[in-house]
């Protein structure tokens, strides 16, 4: 069987002037000329039309669920919360956690000697701060944690400690999270942890099971 020949129509020849492409720059310029004109004159009246941020001078306020940097909460006299039960470290996938307890002669019993984490290896999973019983560890909305060696992205817990007025929000937001969850609801303090939240099912979950059979 022969091959058809398809005749394909091109367009009509390119004149000189058109190859060169003088009038798709010029348009292309006149549009940029009119988008930054534009802008700058929203920006002298105080009126930006862009949404570009200014930064460092201007930052954006990041919402409740976003997972910057792990840090440790205080206690109102300024001490961690920590108790030194490990949990954090069992549950962090990179093993960037370590902690050292010590006996303490107060009424809480343990405290984390050392705790320390390795921020060069942490991948702000928020797996530690699902797996603390006591609140102790929150992931923040700090992220900026540059340095010019690795040993300077290992951070103490003096560095990481800080107060619960800083996190009230992101402490607010994961107790709205695990209080879906019916053991969560009937703890006995307004600390709720993860951990056993985690092993409950949503509330009403058997309900809408035993509605669908």
């Amino acid at each position: 069987m022969a091959a058809r020949v398809v005749k394909v129509k091109r367009g009509p020849e390119l004149t000189l002037w058109e190859r060169l492409y003088i009038p798709e720059i010029i348009r292309g310029l006149a549009v940029t000329s009119r988008h930054f004109f534009s802008n700058l004159w929203g920006f002298i009246i105080g009126k930006p039309r862009v949404a570009t941020v200014q930064y460092p001078e201007q930052r954006l306020e990041h919402p409740a669920a976003f997972r910057g940097m792990p840090v440790l909460v205080a206690r109102e006299d300024g001490s961690e919360r920590c108790v030194a039960c490990g949990m954090c470290e069992v549950a962090c996938p990179p093993r960037c956690i370590t902690i050292v307890p010590e006996e303490t002669e107060g009424t809480i019993e343990r405290r984390p000697k050392i705790f320390d984490i390795d921020l060069s290896r942490c991948m702000f999973c928020g797996l530690c701060e699902e797996a603390c019983p006591e609140e102790a560890i929150v992931m923040s909305a700090d992220f900026e944690i540059a340095c010019e060696t690795r040993e300077g992205l290992i951070w103490g817990k003096e560095q990481l400690l800080k107060p619960p007025e800083q996190l009230r929000r992101r402490i607010n937001y994961i107790r709205d999270e695990f209080n879906k969850y019916d053991s969560a609801k009937d703890a006995p303090t307004n600390v709720i942890g993860a951990t056993n939240a985690r092993l409950a099912k949503p509330a009403g979950e058997d309900q809408r099971r035993a509605g669908s059979h």
